[in-house]
């Protein structure tokens, strides 16, 4: 397969100049069947000034790196969190020239497959006879292949780098994973926080004091609005097309019983139609919030691998993008 421009993300997620580095929630739509049993999605955070000395071990980036992606998994060799590289977290590949044009299971399968061999052997080994094992870890590579992901993205500097890593490196990493109450969007919350504290929230009505990935965006795009210093800015990630099913719309708990595809309300309004009624209600008026409606689509779908190239390496860091021409507009 030839290459395409889907690697143009990099650069926007990874801009910066000088001193500055950034840190950003990924809001990624849910897909397959566990997506339509559980439509929340998935959170994780870029940080675009911390690398991975492995992936349970962080470190500030040298110049030329473009940092981690970060997020709590479910069964991954017992740990709570893992760190991989931006580009192989998005597309399973090293070299933005590698990024295919299109993508199919059997591809998809092959390059995470040959990214774990290369990579990540120590936390995820072959199965029996050398084969390819089997769960949860191919969630760590090649997100962009199975799902669109919005981007809100604010800037931070290096002490809070240093911080948050010498915070991370010396805390437990084993895992407590649970869907309701130590999820991904309650990691991802946790990591933000630890920069700029308060900035994410939970709904105690909108999603039954859960935390979910949608309540984590919205409550982020509220504090980086308030927060002009913080140059708050948002875009998206598009799925790779191809023959892989498209991932749906992310939805919050709320918005799950009353739009899902199990027809939650209209029984509770028989059983009882005040308390129906009162989520109606807080969901049209109050709760909400698509991330898509807003958010620039297509970023850059014009730009080659060569034109990425030719953007890379200012002081350590990617350059700068001159946005008008990519289709990325300021939030």
């Amino acid at each position: 397969m030839r290459p395409r421009s889907y690697a143009l993300p990099l650069i926007l997620l990874a801009s910066a100049t000088g001193a500055r580095a950034n840190v950003a929630l990924l809001l990624e739509e849910p897909f397959a069947k566990f997506g339509t049993f559980n439509p929340t999605g998935h959170a994780a955070v870029y940080l675009s000034g911390v690398c991975a000395a492995s992936p349970v071990s962080l470190r500030l980036c040298n110049p030329g790196e473009t940092g981690v992606v970060i997020s709590r998994y479910y069964h991954v060799d017992g740990y709570d969190w893992l760190a991989i590289p931006l580009l192989p977290y998005l597309y399973a590949v090293d070299d933005p020239t590698d990024v295919p044009f299109e993508m199919d299971a059997k591809t998809e399968a092959a390059l995470r497959n040959r990214y774990r061999r290369e990579h990540l052997l120590d936390i995820v080994p072959d199965g029996v006879d050398g084969t390819t094992p089997g769960g949860d870890w191919t969630q760590l590579v090649g997100a962009a292949y199975d799902r669109t992901i919005y981007v809100l993205e604010m800037d931070s500097d290096e002490d809070q780098d240093d911080r948050f890593i010498a915070a991370f490196n010396a805390g437990l990493n084993r895992s407590h994973f649970n869907l309701l109450f130590h999820n991904c969007a309650g990691f991802s919350a946790r990591v933000i926080n630890s920069f700029y504290p308060h900035a994410v929230r939970r709904s105690w009505i909108g999603d039954a004091g859960l935390e979910t990935p949608k309540e984590a965006a919205k409550s982020l795009m509220r504090y980086g609005r308030s927060h002009a210093d913080l140059r708050y800015r948002a875009f998206i990630v598009p799925q790779v097309p191809g023959s892989l099913g498209r991932s749906r719309e992310v939805r919050g708990v709320l918005e799950s019983l009353i739009t899902g595809p199990e027809y939650t309300l209209p029984p509770l309004a028989f059983v009882n139609p005040l308390v129906a009624g009162g989520m109606a209600l807080a969901y049209v008026a109050r709760f909400v919030f698509h991330p898509g409606h807003g958010f620039p689509g297509n970023i850059g779908v014009t730009l080659s691998p060569g034109d990425i190239a030719s953007n890379l390496a200012f002081d350590g860091r990617f350059t700068q993008t001159d946005y008008s021409h990519t289709g990325y507009r300021r939030q």
